[in-house]
């Protein structure tokens, strides 16, 4: 890909691991959160001792349960190994990620778990993507949604982005979830920016994400081969071995 700024629509703390490995293969980087997270208040009466495993969905949500429980001693499932890391570091001790979706998670908490076991804490925020909860019951399991995080929408794109828009300095934007998508697509129409993408490529974490970008009209819609973080930056031409010696899972 021709080189140029990538935007990375990402909330700045899961953005930030992003930037280096960018900018060491060619690619200065943008920040521009379109989700703002919020970590808020855990519930009263979890009941630890009837949880079987948590069930984690996101980055955020590790963080989230961190800064509400001191305990880690229940198995971790995760749905990608980005999150999977990310429960390593705050003291999990054992950790399985399905490396996919959501539908993933669900098949590989049904393998691995015990419908008689006791519950499956699932760690959320107030929107979630998919029915994690309603594919696990189907096979009997008992889950327990804990929203620990709010995650709010940006109102309008930087200025730093829109300029670089018009401009014609950015090469691609990196997207990794339906809702933040959508947000863009609506926030580049409301800033009379949408034209300018014509020579930028979209660069989705999955069909569902390349699904709601057809209303701006893009150089090219690309979906990465996995929904992970290596295989999106790999649409960017970085090879997997450059992607190991970044360690970015």
């Amino acid at each position: 890909m021709t080189a140029g700024l990538v935007v990375i629509t990402r909330p700045l703390v899961d953005a930030m691991p992003l930037v280096d490995p960018l900018i060491r293969h060619g690619f200065p980087s943008l920040i521009e959160p379109l989700l703002e997270i919020v970590i808020v208040p855990p519930p009263q009466g979890v009941d630890r001792a009837n949880v079987q495993a948590v069930l984690i969905t996101s980055s955020n949500g590790v963080r989230a349960f961190a800064a509400g429980f001191d305990w880690r001693d229940r198995p971790a499932f995760t749905v990608g190994t980005g999150s999977a890391a990310s429960a390593r570091d705050a003291g999990f001790e054992r950790v399985e990620s399905a490396d996919g979706t959501v539908e993933d998670l669900a098949a590989l908490v049904a393998r691995r778990c015990d419908p008689g076991a006791g519950t499956l804490l699932h760690v959320a925020g107030s929107v979630v993507a998919g029915d994690l909860s309603g594919r696990l019951a189907t096979t009997g399991f008992h889950v327990k949604r804990l929203v620990l995080y709010d995650a709010r929408l940006a109102t309008a794109l930087s200025v730093g982005v829109r300029e670089a828009l018009v401009g014609g300095r950015v090469a691609a934007v990196l997207f990794f979830s339906p809702r933040t998508a959508r947000t863009f697509v609506r926030l580049a129409t409301a800033a009379a920016v949408a034209p300018a993408c014509c020579a930028v490529s979209a660069l989705c974490l999955s069909p569902a994400v390349a699904e709601v970008l057809g209303a701006i009209p893009w150089r090219d819609v690309r979906v990465a081969a996995r929904p992970n973080r290596a295989a999106l930056l790999a649409l960017l031409g970085i090879p997997a071995e450059a992607l190991s010696a970044d360690q970015n899972p």
